[in-house]
């Protein structure tokens, strides 16, 4: 078991020089000078698994001592009780048998020879059988040298009394069978008592053995039960060595290492971690000294980390402040000019076209395109902008009135481009009103403006609950989008076609991207659909909903505008 925690060998902390071999912070000493390691020293060397390969293995030592006493405690009693069953009472039972199997003998033959009648030597006949079966068991039960010669000295009488009565009278007949019984009937009479005395000897002797048999194994059963108890007394006092070994050299020092640790974590950096118990849980102390000193180290550091990173954080919100002086500036001070060049450009069209040759206007109506896309552009520049900076309070919003009401503003769109509209139930979401309605119309609107030539546009909207999420989908049977844009489509300004052939900034894509990541969701393309394209995004789910997904209980299709 570990030696005590308080003794001078694991108590005291290992640091420095101390931790070292005794020969590499001395100066060399010749052989007779040098002292031999004593056992504290060999004991301070010694690690947590040393300790309980030492332990457990004496343990499972003694505890296979005790086995092996225990099997042979148990063996020895059940050879004795089967010494006891199976052979002493089996051979006293066999002997009383046989002495019941001569008495039916003599019964039978005494009958047959007074009355002449054959039945009488029928219970002679059954006593013979039953003779020869207890014979055979008396002679494999028999063992012992009295044994042997008590049942010698049975068969011997038995012998006799068959040669000189049993036998002549079986096997006379008629007149014979009474003259010879009279004739004989003393000399029966003494043969009988002779036999009957033999097995009487014999039952005797082997009352008295199975008697010593039943003191054996009394005796036995108190060994064993002493045995078991010696076993018992012995496992305990192990289980408490056990016990106390691992308090003292395992479980006190990691306290001792865990109260150390534990005023460090609550803020005394200063205080010493110091080692107990066992060589490797001092060197774990050891280790986490080194460890607390460094990060001792670090903090003097962090802190003025910390103190440039709060000059950066005050850097960013003044030039956040900028930036939202530059939006104001974007959407009031920056327009006007641009308004201003579209006027008048819009104006010299009008009043000097016919002055002026077709080179001419054209030349106008490149800057008007120009400006009124420049205006579009810092229009769409706020809107990306605003998203998750200027925002209303989150509120809940029914999104099947915010799909009504995108549906509704996008009427002309919907209704020129001949597209029919559906969708399932919609929830009830936490989050910003104005931005989810955006999120539904830049969605609606890509679907009706990337529609194909081919076919009737049908673009529905669908929502699942798995979860705490929901998840939307906006499906359509459009142009679709390739696997290798899938990414590539929610960068801002990233656009897949001509301005000729499909209007727009390219950003509506990148706003519904901030405004789902903002609420706390995804957005993404479903790459296996065909035809067309299916945008998927993820909302969070109201705590008070249940977890059931809800199922499209049929098309609920908005009115064509």
């Amino acid at each position: 078991m570990p030696p005590e925690s308080g003794s001078s060998s694991l108590a005291e902390p290992v640091t420095g020089a101390d931790a070292l071999p005794a020969e590499e912070t001395t100066e060399p000493r010749s052989g007779a000078d040098r002292p031999a390691p004593g056992p504290a020293a060999a004991r301070s060397r010694l690690t947590t698994r040393r300790w309980l390969q030492i332990g457990v293995g004496a343990a499972l030592a003694v505890l296979a001592i005790l086995g092996v006493l225990g099997v042979w405690v148990l063996s020895h009693e059940g050879a004795v009780t089967d010494q006891l069953v199976d052979r002493q009472s089996s051979a006293l039972v066999a002997s009383i048998r046989y002495e019941g199997a001569m008495l039916d003998q003599e019964t039978g033959i005494r009958g047959y020879g007074l009355s002449g009648r054959s039945d009488f030597l029928d219970p002679y006949n059954e006593g013979r059988a039953q003779e020869a079966t207890a014979l055979r068991a008396l002679r494999t039960l028999s063992v012992t040298p009295r044994e042997r010669a008590d049942l010698a000295l049975v068969t011997r009488r038995a012998e006799i009394w068959r040669t000189r009565i049993a036998d002549p009278l079986s096997t006379a007949k008629g007149d014979a069978v009474t003259r010879l019984a009279s004739e004989r009937a003393a000399e029966g009479k003494v043969e009988f008592d002779a036999l009957r005395a033999a097995m009487t000897a014999q039952q005797r002797h082997l009352t008295q053995a199975r008697a010593d048999g039943r003191a054996d194994l009394h005796t036995v059963r108190t060994e064993r039960n002493a045995v078991f108890l010696g076993i018992a007394v012995v496992i305990l006092v192990i289980a408490v060595l056990v016990f106390v070994g691992l308090r003292r050299g395992i479980t006190m020092p990691l306290e001792r290492l865990a109260a150390d640790t534990g005023q460090v974590a609550d803020g005394d950096f200063g205080h010493p971690i110091t080692g107990h118990g066992p060589a490797d849980l001092r060197r774990l102390a050891t280790g986490v000294e080194a460890m607390r000193q460094r990060l001792t180290e670090e903090l003097a550091f962090s802190s003025e980390a910390r103190d440039q990173l709060a000059d950066q954080a005050e850097d960013l919100r003044r030039s956040n402040a900028e930036l939202e002086q530059f939006a104001y500036v974007a959407s009031h001070d920056l327009q006007e000019p641009l308004r201003k060049v579209a006027s008048f450009s819009q104006m010299l069209r009008r009043r000097y076209s016919e002055q002026l040759d077709e080179r001419a206007n054209q030349y106008i109506d490149f800057a008007i395109e120009g400006a009124n896309r420049m205006q579009a552009l810092i229009n769409d520049l706020l809107q990306f902008s605003r998203v998750g900076r200027v925002h209303e309070a989150r509120v809940d919003v029914d999104l099947e009135e915010v799909y009504a009401t995108t549906v509704s503003t996008l009427s002309l769109s919907i209704e020129e481009a001949g597209a029919r509209l559906s969708h399932g139930p919609l929830p009830t979401v936490t989050g910003d009103p104005g931005q989810l309605g955006l999120l539904l119309q830049n969605l609606l609107s890509n679907a009706v403006k990337f529609r194909s030539p081919d076919r009737t546009p049908e673009i529905r909207v669908t929502a699942e609950r798995h979860g705490d999420m929901w998840h939307f989908a906006v499906t359509d049977n459009g142009i679709g989008i390739g696997p290798e844009y899938a990414e590539r489509v929610f960068v801002i300004f990233q656009r897949l076609h001509t301005r000729e052939a499909y209007p727009g900034t390219g950003i509506g894509l990148a706003v519904c991207k901030k405004i789902v990541e903002f609420h706390g969701g995804t957005i993404g393309v479903d790459p296996a659909h065909e035809p067309g394209a299916r945008i998927t995004f993820t909302l969070p789910a109201q705590a008070s909903e249940p977890e059931t997904a809800e199922e499209d209980q049929g098309l609920s299709r908005s009115p064509r505008p």
